[in-house]
């Protein structure tokens, strides 16, 4: 599968059902030795404003990804 044919699909969460955005909203991160996917970085829509130490982005680490269906990229993550 290509990069781009996961552009519209959305990423929900396994242990909540909640919706994270779409993933192209994301960015990635690879690794620039092997060239494989790291992680996304979403941006984080419950920051309305910007507090001392809060995250504007929410890490999906690439493993954490279940299932990619589609309409949707299924992610499993904790603490979100």
């Amino acid at each position: 599968m290509l990069l781009s044919e996961l552009g519209g699909k959305e990423i929900v969460n396994l242990n909540d059902g909640g919706r994270l955005g779409m993933i192209a909203d994301s960015d990635v991160i690879i690794d620039i030795n092997t060239g494989k996917i790291i992680s996304l970085l979403l941006p984080d829509k419950r920051v309305q404003f910007k507090l001392f130490g809060e995250k504007e982005e929410i890490e999906i680490p690439w493993n954490s990804i279940k299932k990619i269906g589609d309409d949707m990229i299924i992610v499993e993550i904790e603490d979100y």
